[in-house]
């Protein structure tokens, strides 16, 4: 049997950039070389496509902290019209390319941009299409779908840096009045927690939406709750699947960049040790959201668990998740009974039938 010639997308110009190249190199790893052959795509920081000279296996950051595209290599342009040859070097050709797997996470990724690429060259690709991608990467949009789905979630206001900059009393006062301290402000369109703030006074809103504002010109200003965080897996097209719950316990005061990627005190507990009706309602919910979003091959939906008062709210959809050796995506399948290299066979399956799909 022929090997199926995949492509990988990895790095890019989003913040996300080190946390791609983690999770290529695992996906990397956990290949099964029999059945697959890896094109590897290095994507530098400023956005240049290249056949990298180093691929992920290799790169290490001497500091110990993730690592980066190596800018060295023959660059690589996207010929729409050469279909599933539409992956080309400079020189030379890359040659048929049966399916490509962006893991790019973040804006220029995770956003719908790449999958549109896909969609002009008529390429299969794992994960969901344009319009889901688009929304689960846009927290305010995605908000207002969800609820409009009938889904439970916390309260929230969108603040769009032009309106904080011509009247940031305003916008204060309308935080206050909805919303009760402590608040977290976001990027309404990044990931991995990265530029997240847990805002515990009026006095640090400036600051928190600031951080925000760094990253995209939209925030998300949520209400801060006592709760735990739960954690879903999603799996397939028209009749998706969930997996196994699991529970994020950050070292940290919150669940940021630094606890998930660096700190070692963090705990996942899979399965999540709480109630069978919560961890039901979870998978329901995750389901409910995927397909809400139109999403498509795989995802990971977050939750909110109020202990308290059993409340299960839902935080946001993840499109591209982590798969890193400590992300909860592919731990939650592997609890499931689907091993690593399996699961990403199965994305693979996912993305040739939908394109064939598609194309009927």
């Amino acid at each position: 049997m022929a090997r199926t010639r995949l492509a990988i997308l990895y790095g890019g110009r989003s913040a996300e950039h080190q946390v791609s190249v983690v999770s290529a190199r695992s996906v990397m790893e956990a290949l099964d070389p029999d059945r697959f052959e890896v094109v590897p795509i290095a994507i530098t920081r400023e956005g240049a496509w290249l056949l990298p000279d180093r691929s992920p296996l290799e790169l290490a950051a001497a500091d110990g902290s993730l690592p980066e595209v190596d800018p060295a290599g023959t660059e690589v342009a996207l010929r729409p019209e050469q279909r599933g040859n539409a992956l080309a070097g400079t020189g030379s050709g890359i040659g048929q390319v049966d399916v490509v797997f962006p893991i790019l996470h973040g804006p220029f990724g995770e956003d719908g941009t790449v999958q549109g690429l896909f969609e002009l060259a008529d390429l299969p690709y794992v994960g969901s299409g344009v319009l889901a991608s688009a929304l689960a990467m846009d927290k305010a949009m995605a908000k207002v779908v969800l609820a409009q789905a009938g889904l439970p979630q916390a309260p929230y206001l969108v603040v769009p840096e032009r309106d904080w900059r011509a009247d940031p009393g305003k916008v204060a006062a309308e935080v206050a009045g909805r919303l009760a301290y402590p608040v977290f402000t976001k990027p309404a369109r990044l990931g991995s927690s990265i530029g997240i703030s847990k805002v515990k006074t009026p006095e640090g809103l400036a600051a928190g939406l600031a951080a925000a504002f760094a990253h995209d010109p939209k925030a998300v200003v949520e209400q801060g709750i006592a709760a735990r965080e739960l954690e879903c897996g999603v799996l397939g097209n028209d009749a998706p699947e969930a997996s196994v719950v699991g529970e994020v316990v950050p070292g940290h005061e919150f669940y940021d960049f630094e606890a998930k990627y660096l700190d070692e005190s963090l705990k996942l507990e899979i399965p999540a040790p709480v109630p069978d009706a919560v961890r039901a309602q979870v998978r329901e919910l995750s389901k409910r959201a995927f397909q809400a979003l139109d999403c498509e091959g795989f995802a990971r939906v977050d939750f909110f668990y109020e202990e308290a008062t059993g409340r299960v709210l839902v935080n946001e959809v993840n499109t591209i998740p982590g798969f890193t050796p400590k992300s909860m995506f592919p731990l939650l399948w592997a609890a499931s009974g689907l091993a690593y290299p399996d699961l990403v066979a199965r994305l693979v399956e996912l993305a040739v039938e939908r394109h064939a799909a598609r194309r009927r």
